[in-house]
């Protein structure tokens, strides 16, 4: 199922298209999951999208087109050349990591860590951070310390 618009909806899109850069570039594998995933995460969190298409059939770009808006349920709004412009109002669903309150309590975080060779896959976990640890550079976890008194408003205090 195709989203539709009015054609003034669809006019107001193009206009807003025109400044835009193409944010997924299709190549000569053509449409792959791969692909649809990437326009599906684009399609989320800008809306409204350029694609472009390398090939030289207009027919296959056509197809190309019809099925991206088919399967991603988003609108047609142009196709220029190689060009595609697609619309598809964000989705309301927030994917954000968990907010960091001011307060104490536990946040998760996701640490990196560089694979010690440097040649193979970096190594990610998911640690749960208690209000007063904190996250090193090198992907260690520490307790924050306390804050350091100076000795001149220690020794002003106690006489």
């Amino acid at each position: 199922m195709i989203l539709k618009l009015t054609a003034v909806e669809r006019s107001e899109l193009r206009s807003e298209a025109h400044a835009l850069k193409p944010v997924v570039i299709i190549g000569e594998a053509g449409l792959t999951e791969s692909v649809m995933k990437e326009i599906d995460a684009a399609l989320n969190s800008h809306g409204l999208i350029k694609v472009r298409v390398f090939g030289d059939e207009r027919e296959a770009r056509i197809a190309i087109y019809d099925t991206i808006c088919e399967t991603l349920k988003a609108a047609p709004i142009q196709h220029i050349g190689k060009l595609l412009v697609i619309y598809r109002p964000k989705s309301d669903v927030k994917t954000e990591k968990v907010l960091r309150k001011t307060g104490g309590g536990m946040r998760e975080v996701t640490i990196v860590k560089p694979s010690p060779s440097g040649t193979k896959r970096p190594t990610v976990s998911k640690v749960m951070l208690k209000g007063n640890e904190r996250v090193t550079a090198g992907g260690n976890i520490k307790r924050a310390k306390p804050r350091q008194a100076s000795a001149k408003k220690s020794a002003l205090k106690s006489s």
